[in-house]
């Protein structure tokens, strides 16, 4: 059902944190069918506006010196929204800056949110762009002041319009119906408590009965994961069992996806959440490495993680998680390419000079007995294993994983030595903390070196060295 009445929002601000930036215009079209009224006031946000947000709204310091603060306008404004959908273009921002601005005065604001960005994509998905620019050329709407809060107002407005017209009624609704979803909650979870959840990347923690640990997981959009888990049509018995077993939920925001991922692997091997497995640290992780028993002749030896140095040894050939994951592994190894399961150790030989069963079958070339060199087959074996080479550390000592999010403005430091995780940093005093505890900070971790490697191997990352001070 399309609701009767709407209030569109827009907002000019200090900056892009709604945490930490205020509020300096805000403009509220309120629509009932046909009726339209707008109101639109400046705000003093109590604080210095940037010189380059200046420039890009042309909202000057001296513009609110004598504007109300936000405290002066608060009833007015939630009074104009309330009972009404806030509908804005990316909804769940505006929302935020209004939110917090309230939570200032204490006070707590909630509604229905609608989200323009996501009825474009969702009604027009062959499109690419859902930018008010887009949406400007593409739908052929009209604006005044291209920057203006209550100009952005009546521009939402008029794509509403055109929606109702172009999309019919019946696809408008089911597009509402589908962000106005709520999740069926278990009786004891705080709804509240979702509604906080904000669409950023990171790490989310569900407690059950007695404040036990159920489970952790990771998102890039933490509201959309954690909601998602209490969705009404959950078909699999984990998921449904999960949710309804959670009495409470944590989370902690990153800056990024790696910091959610080295982060969720770090707590699921230390809290060992009762629903999670994948990510549980092995205590039997080993290694191939490569041995030379005689001039030319290679073999593979299987060495535990007690043995192995993960970090700076060249000749380690994959990670497991225990030895028949590794000779498993080894044996499809040898099946592919041919070589000699007598020779990698896989096999003994029944007698001396008998083939091994492989080339009884033509699925060795014949090492064992002769008939290749056995300096050959090292080298097609060490070709063979080439993709499971481990990457010994490359750096004189610790690094610093710089992770940014533009968008919030913020910014984290995840402090690695030796392919290993001490921790994640917003300032150079938590730096220096991290760096001065290092020694006793964790050992090699399988699934942190995969995201390590992968993350510094595709160079879309920017790297500090770190030296303790």
């Amino acid at each position: 059902m399309i609701p009767a009445r709407l209030a569109f929002i827009g907002l000019e601000t200090t900056g892009a944190n709604p945490v930490r930036d205020r509020i300096t215009r805000v403009a509220v079209l309120d629509a009932e069918g046909d009726r339209v009224s707008t109101w639109s006031t400046l705000v003093n946000p109590q604080r210095p506006i940037p010189e380059f947000i200046q420039r890009l709204n042309g909202i000057r310091n001296e513009t609110i010196a004598d504007a109300p603060t936000f405290a002066q306008v608060a009833a007015e404004l939630a009074d104009r929204l309330h009972g009404r959908p806030f509908v804005a273009h990316h909804a769940r921002f505006n929302y935020g800056f209004v939110k917090s601005e309230f939570q200032r005065l204490g006070k707590s604001f909630r509604t229905d949110v609608l989200c323009t960005v996501r009825l474009s994509r969702k009604l027009f998905p062959d499109h690419q762009k859902h930018n008010l620019d887009s949406l400007m050329v593409r739908h052929d709407l009209t604006m005044g002041d291209r920057h203006g809060a209550l100009a952005n107002a009546h521009l939402l407005w008029q794509f509403w319009c055109l929606l109702k017209r172009d999309c019919g009624e019946e696809a408008l609704a089911e597009a509402i119906r589908q962000q106005f979803k709520r999740p069926s909650l278990p009786p004891h979870l705080d709804s509240a408590r979702l509604d906080d959840l904000p669409e950023s990347p990171g790490v989310y923690l569900f407690y059950g009965d007695n404040d036990a640990l159920l489970y952790v997981g990771k998102s890039v959009n933490l509201r959309q994961r954690v909601r998602s888990h209490f969705a009404s049509d959950l078909r699999e018995y984990k998921e449904m069992r999960l949710s309804q077993e959670v009495r409470r939920i944590h989370w902690h925001e990153t800056a990024g996806e790696l910091g959610a991922l080295l982060l969720e692997s770090r707590l699921v091997k230390e809290c060992q959440p009762i629903h999670n497995r994948r990510l549980r640290r092995s205590s039997d992780l080993c290694t191939w490495q490569l041995v030379q028993v005689a001039p030319g002749d290679y073999r593979p030896r299987l060495v535990s993680g007690q043995a192995a140095d993960f970090v700076c040894s060249a000749d380690l050939f994959g990670l497991f998680a225990n030895r028949r994951e590794a000779t498993d592994t080894l044996r499809k190894i040898a099946a592919a390419h041919e070589l000699c399961p007598i020779i990698l150790g896989l096999e003994k030989p029944a007698q001396p000079g008998r083939p091994c069963f492989a080339h009884q079958v033509k699925q060795c070339r014949g090492a064992c007995v002769g008939k290749e060199a056995v300096g050959v087959h090292g080298v097609r074996m060490m070709s063979a294993l080439m993709k499971l080479k481990l990457t010994a550390w490359p750096y004189p000592g610790a690094i610093g994983v710089v992770e940014r999010d533009e968008l919030r403005e913020v910014e984290e430091v995840h402090v690695v030595n030796g392919w290993r995780h001490l921790g994640s940093a917003r300032s150079e005093a938590e730096i220096q903390q991290i760096l001065r505890g290092q020694s006793g900070q964790g050992r090699f971790d399988r699934d942190t070196y995969k995201l390590l490697t992968a993350h510094l191997g595709k160079g879309r990352v920017r790297v500090r060295l770190l030296s303790e001070r």
